[in-house]
């Protein structure tokens, strides 16, 4: 029998916040409740130095929304950003400032990045990722754009990610590609109406609590833009470089020069770019036009000093391919389009970042 919101609701009100001594629901510590047949999702947005008080809560919550016949239940805690510390006026020591970790069994992290939407980022990662599983990589993707996640769709994968105690969460895997991605953990036409800190909480949580095993090589698929994913990734984890995409045309370039800045900012290193939708030729007369303009990717990555690492065209079957749950790397191997991507792949092997 399908579980009701009202349902989930009621039993969390008989959990009492550790604080306050009132119900969770009427403290509005839950959030995002989602309420499918009977897989249920919510959110605990707690503050985070009382962040350990409220294990048990999300236990119990956990147990309670399970007594009701839920399953699978992910409950996911999350906290707002704590205030910033005065200065120390007095020069008293200096707080301590955790830096960027390695995941464990993660060899390498690259970001694939874009200034704008729309240039095809997710699926260039989508197609690398398959690429470098093709030459022996161990490979991961993570879907970091959480709200327009689209990696399920492209790399044909569906259902939900298990959590087996409650803390980790066990990957989905296809073509060889061990995968995380929001869109797994919501329906397709629901929207993650989430604020900044639920945001860097759930994406750290991805990073941090997904077991993605022994890995050579974890791409992240970034957002377009310069705000608080990017920023939580190259605060929160060790980033080895990041790819920018771009499609050749002036517009597209102007805000990839912004995500170049953010990068420099971060401190994180650029691996080269890639001119994305570079050329189209007609299937029907064979006639080569450059839709979006070219040469534009590789004078910006000269003007720089970082390689232009690819130029992949503009083609309806990358598309088809992506919109079906199989990237053209794995629906037509041994095509030219195919062979753009692993050649970008093997040229990363022989850089020795993948």
């Amino acid at each position: 029998m399908a579980l009701t919101r009202e349902a989930v609701l009621e039993a969390l009100k008989t959990i009492a916040d550790p604080v306050s001594g009132k119900d969770i629901v009427e403290t509005g510590i839950v959030r995002a409740l989602n309420v499918d047949g009977t897989n249920v999702r919510f959110v605990l947005e707690v503050d985070p130095a009382r962040a350990d008080s409220y294990t048990s809560v999300r236990d119990a919550a956990e147990a309670k929304t399970k007594a009701l016949g839920a399953e699978p239940v992910s409950v996911v805690m999350t906290a707002h950003s704590a205030p910033a510390a005065p200065p120390d006026l007095k020069g008293g020591k200096k707080p301590v400032q955790q830096g960027p970790e390695r995941i464990p069994g993660v060899n390498r992290i690259i970001a694939i990045a874009s200034g704008k939407g729309g240039v095809g980022k997710s699926t260039l990662s989508a197609n690398l990722a398959c690429a470098l599983a093709a030459e022996g990589r161990r490979v991961g993707l993570l879907d970091a754009d959480v709200y327009g996640p689209s990696q399920p769709r492209m790399l044909g994968v569906s259902g939900r990610p298990a959590s087996p105690d409650g803390k980790t969460i066990l990957p989905m895997r296809n073509f060889g590609v061990t995968m995380m991605s929001m869109g797994l953990m919501t329906n397709d036409d629901q929207a993650v109406v989430w604020r900044g800190p639920m945001l860097m909480g759930a994406l750290q949580q991805m990073l941090m609590q997904v077991q993605w095993g022994a890995l050579d090589v974890l791409l992240v698929d970034l957002p377009p833009g310069t705000g608080d994913v990017q920023m939580t990734l190259a605060q929160k984890a060790h980033v080895d470089g990041a790819i920018i995409v771009s499609t050749p045309q002036d517009v597209a370039l102007l805000d990839a020069r912004k995500g170049i800045d953010m990068f420099n900012q971060l401190g994180t290193p650029i691996l080269g770019m890639v001119e994305n939708m570079s050329t189209h030729i007609c299937s029907n007369c064979g006639h080569e036009e450059h839709v979006f303009g070219h040469g534009g990717v590789a004078a910006e990555a000269e003007k720089i000093g970082v390689p232009l690492l690819a130029e992949i065209p503009l083609h309806l079957d990358i598309r088809v391919a992506a919109d079906g749950g199989a990237p053209v790397v794995i629906s037509k191997p041994e095509s030219a389009l195919a062979d753009a991507f692993r050649e970008l792949a093997r040229t990363l092997i022989a850089d020795g970042v993948a």
